[in-house]
């Protein structure tokens, strides 16, 4: 027997559709792989291809998730402005309340508060919420600073 009747193909297809000849053995776990090496049997790979709904799209979603991984990039998480921490600890001392007593009010927790204040926190629309109610002062858009009533326009 010589080493070509006698080849092992990886992956889950022994035969491909219209291939005529002897079956070929399929290893499936890497056991079966390294028991075929051993013996000097001849391995031929086949991969899958992996493609998702529309494949006519020059890029699908696999090879975009495969960029998004290759990406080298380090992308910094966005931190609350130092406009917004400075008017949360200037309006919580205006009003004579710790920390402690701010993060009660609002439902967090008091080192919650003063990555806010310190500025290391990244931004949460809903403590931001509930610290502009707490607080009565704009925290989010423009007008940062501001009583929530604001301005009155004519």
């Amino acid at each position: 027997m010589s080493e070509w009747e006698s080849t092992t193909i990886i992956g889950k297809r022994a035969r491909r559709p219209g291939q005529a000849g002897p079956r070929s053995n399929v290893a499936r776990t890497q056991s079966e792989i390294n028991a075929a090496k051993r013996e000097g049997m001849v391995l031929s790979v086949d991969k899958k291809q992996y493609t998702t709904g529309n494949s006519k799209l020059k890029n699908t979603e696999g090879q975009r998730l495969t960029k998004v991984d290759r990406e080298t990039d380090i992308v910094k998480v966005k931190k609350i402005d130092p406009v917004v921490s400075r008017t949360i600890s200037k309006i919580r001392t205006e009003k004579k309340m710790s920390q402690k007593e701010l993060a009660t009010k609002v439902n967090e927790k008091p080192n919650i508060i003063n990555d806010y204040e310190s500025g290391r926190a990244t931004a949460n629309q809903q403590v931001l919420g509930k610290l502009e109610r707490a607080l009565g002062v704009r925290l989010r858009g423009k007008d940062v600073g501001e009583p929530l009533g604001g301005p009155k326009k004519k």
